[in-house]
């Protein structure tokens, strides 16, 4: 008979063992290591970071924008580390001493090789499954942007932008993103 290999399930307790900073997520119970983005890929996330803050936490004061690495905590054996996150004010009590505890309202994904499938999928799934209102997937390759709404637990996409045209969040009402801003060339950095 052969031998049965039993597969360790990883909890949050686990996790928050590794060494801060480590370049692991918490997904199925798996740690499931990512490289170090891209400078093209932080570029984007740097971008859009700093539209979210100016918009939402800077000039109108609805909440806080956090930028990767922080932990998102939804359930013991799932911990994600997406690349921005907005929590509106009155969602403000997730937010404790070491992580989030709990979906925010908007969750920004820059799409690269090593995290697609868990990004357009698994995470995707939960996302939405825990109540996160709005889901962003930034495809940098293609230079557009899909931006998804929770409608009863599931995720459907109201837009898909391209670099020449102008993202509206239904969210963050009043926030309209020219997408030529995101997706620009590096010089004009």
């Amino acid at each position: 008979m052969p031998a049965t290999i039993e597969k360790k399930v990883y909890t949050y307790r686990d996790y928050e063992k590794l060494p801060e900073g480590a370049p692991y997520q918490l997904i199925k119970g798996e740690l499931v290591m990512s490289p170090s983005p891209t400078p093209y890929h932080q570029r984007l996330s740097k971008r859009i970071g700093y539209i979210l803050y100016r918009f939402a936490e800077k000039e109108n004061k609805l909440g806080e924008v956090f930028y990767a690495p922080i932990d998102i905590y939804l359930e013991d054996t799932e911990v994600y580390q997406p690349d921005i996150i907005f929590i509106s004010k009155e969602n403000l009590k997730i937010i404790g001493e070491k992580r989030i505890e709990g979906a925010p309202d908007l969750v920004v994904e820059v799409i690269s090789p090593s995290s697609a499938y868990y990004d357009l999928r698994y995470k995707f799934d939960m996302y939405a499954r825990h109540g996160v209102k709005e889901y962003w997937i930034v495809y940098p390759d293609e230079a557009t942007i899909e931006l998804y709404e929770n409608q009863e637990g599931k995720f459907i996409m109201v837009e898909k932008k391209t670099k020449d045209e102008i993202l509206y969040s239904r969210l963050l009402k009043g926030l309209s993103i020219p997408l030529k801003e995101i997706f620009e060339e590096v010089e004009n950095d």
